[in-house]
């Protein structure tokens, strides 16, 4: 006979698993879209030098391109004009002395493919290549520098010991120069003068900028890519889209300091303006061409005076602890980079966990293992309450069934007596529903720090998997590579999400059945959908999830151990668990004594 009672043990784990499903592929869409954060003042830019409504630079610079330019090789564009070398321990490249542009940017440390022979990563190109993206400074006004203006360095190459200075000096008689140092990571320090030996005082602002051409490479759903600012200390990413700049127009805002540039899932470009400075920003489209830029307020240089003021460029790895010790020295949540989320407040002290874990251990693999085993450990007291409810409920499994049994259609009866067993047993049908609600949010920061963690990206870990941060690549689908064909992502089942799918089918055999025969279908068929569901997804999340669902398995098999179901129902004296009566302490009088009064 079928059962009716939907036991909320196995309730429980559906919804989980459901709750799960939602937040991987729609809690920050849904997020976005109806709980956005309060919206930054727009307001029109204070100068008349700001940049314009359309995708422009301000006044003196180079501006984004109003049309299709012709594209030529990179190496062309490197060698068509003067340079200064970039030279430091982590990044390569060159200055464009024509404009005094930061368009030539290579990391050291990652590479484009897992092959250590691959060319390193790129992150600045000059403007007329197909993947162009420049950062630059300087000045707006009259007699500011022109776009095409030639600038002279006081030497060849750029480190972290040797500065370089650059320098130009108009037919007015003001020198413009640019002091550029650099740390031993990605920061750049950009000391700009100005010296005015003319008769008159003149007016300048100063700006900075970052542009490329066309969107960077589509990321995950929930990973933010494209323009993204933290201005009066408040994160401006969703406003932002690409989409946005295309379907809206310009977004300006106003603000004290912070910070503007565009982000990918593991690279940002950051223009980082004076932190007292009262900016205007700016974020366009134009013809294919994103820019993101600031404009300070106008600086007076009386004649014969000088004025300086000092900038910053983030071009590099979003490395969460460079990051965050880039914060602590100066720029206000330059760690808000990282697309953590709604659980940051959870996802990083995960990464920290598991940042350490890997430094101890050297394996990327064995951290996320290590990682697991840590947080089912932190959660064992919560889950243990979890399964015994679990077992409990399994207990009392067949009573519950042959009171469904005996007063079959009176299902106000048999609810009764199901109370009364709850209460009798001690037993809260309702005591899974904490740990999973606590899960949740664990496993969605999970999720988010091995999404975005680039200390993740191209790591191994044993065997076949010699990157954690992309899907399984071992299929049975190609019989596991002997077979020259790639399977569609959706359908390419590596060796994780196959494992994936057993060990959720096991954990189902080794749950209370307590469910009538459709929503067992249902249910049954949930590991094998989430078999194909988790197949895109990183090696490293797969491997989590296998681990999770193995310790699962072992904490049940204990409890079911601890708790036997018994093999047949009890006696119908048993069954009938009634709640004692209240006692009445004041009875009523005989019938005849009322009449009598």
């Amino acid at each position: 006979m079928a059962q009716d009672n939907q036991g909320p043990d196995t309730k429980n784990i559906v919804l989980a698993v459901v709750l799960s499903s939602l937040v991987l592929i729609g809690w920050t869409v849904l997020s976005d879209r109806f709980l956005p954060p309060p919206p930054a003042p727009v307001s029109a830019p204070p100068s008349a030098t700001a940049p314009a409504a359309t995708a422009a630079a301000p006044a003196g610079a180079a501006p984004v391109a109003a049309g299709p330019e012709a594209i030529v090789p990179r190496a062309a564009a490197l060698a068509a004009q003067p340079r200064v070398a970039i030279d430091t321990p982590r990044l390569k490249g060159s200055i464009n002395l024509v404009g005094g542009r930061f368009d030539d940017l290579v990391m050291r440390d990652y590479r484009q493919t897992i092959d250590k022979a691959s060319p390193p990563v790129r992150l600045f190109s000059p403007s007329r290549t197909a993947d162009a993206q420049f950062a630059q400074f300087g000045w707006a006004g009259a007699v500011a520098p022109p776009a095409g203006a030639l600038w002279t360095a006081d030497r060849a190459t750029l480190t972290p010991a040797t500065p370089v200075t650059l320098s130009y000096t108009n037919a007015q008689g003001l020198t413009f120069r640019q002091k550029i140092s650099v740390d031993s990571d990605y920061l750049f320090t950009v000391e700009s003068s100005i010296e005015n030996r003319s008769a008159q005082a003149v007016s300048l602002a100063p700006y900075g900028l970052v542009s490329r051409r066309g969107e960077a490479a589509a990321a995950e759903t929930n990973v933010h890519v494209g323009p993204v600012a933290v201005l009066d200390d408040m994160l401006k990413d969703t406003d932002l889209e690409y989409d946005k700049l295309k379907d809206d127009g310009p977004q300006r805002f106003t603000a004290t300091g912070g910070w503007l540039g565009l982000t990918e899932k593991y690279w940002l470009a950051a223009s980082v303006p004076d932190q007292k400075a009262k900016i205007a920003a700016s974020f366009k489209y134009a013809a294919g061409q994103y820019q993101a830029d600031w404009l300070a307020g106008a600086m007076m240089v009386p004649a014969g005076a000088r004025i300086a003021t000092t900038a910053r460029l983030f071009a590099g790895a979003k490395e969460v602890e460079l990051l965050d010790r880039y914060t602590e020295a100066g720029i206000p949540r330059l760690d808000k980079a990282v697309s953590w989320g709604w659980f940051e407040i959870i996802a990083k002290p995960i990464f920290y966990l598991l940042d350490f874990l890997f430094r101890l251990t050297q394996n990327f693999g064995v951290a996320i293992i290590g990682l697991t085993l840590v947080v089912r450990a932190i959660m064992f007291p919560i889950a243990n309450k979890q399964y015994e409810s679990m077992a409990k409920m399994r207990l009392i499994g067949p009573r519950m069934k042959a009171i469904q049994e005996k007063y079959g259609d009176d299902k106000l009866k048999a609810q009764q007596e199901i109370m009364a067993i709850y209460k009798t047993e001690k037993v809260n049908p309702l005591a899974g529903c904490l740990p999973i609600l606590l899960q949740i949010p664990i496993f969605y920061a999970l999720y988010k720090t091995l999404l975005i963690s680039i200390e993740m990206r191209h790591q191994p870990f044993i065997l076949w998997l010699h990157d954690l941060s992309a899907p399984d690549p071992l299929t049975p689908l190609n019989l596991f590579g002997l077979i020259a064909w790639q399977p569609p992502a959706f359908i390419a089942l590596g060796v994780l999400p196959i494992l994936l799918g057993i060990t959720m089918w096991l954990q189902q055999k080794l749950t209370p059945a307590t469910m009538d025969p459709v929503q067992q279908q249902v249910f049954a068929l949930m590991p094998w959908l989430f078999m194909f569901f988790m197949a895109p997804f990183a090696a490293g999340l797969q491997l989590y999830w296998c681990i999770n669902n193995l310790v699962s398995i072992a904490q049940q098999l204990y409890m079911n151990r601890k708790y036997p179901a018994p093999a047949t129902p009890p006696a119908a004296a048993v069954i009938d668990v009634k709640p004692n009566p209240a006692p009445n302490p004041r009875p009523n009088p005989p019938a005849n004594r009322r009449r009598k009064k």
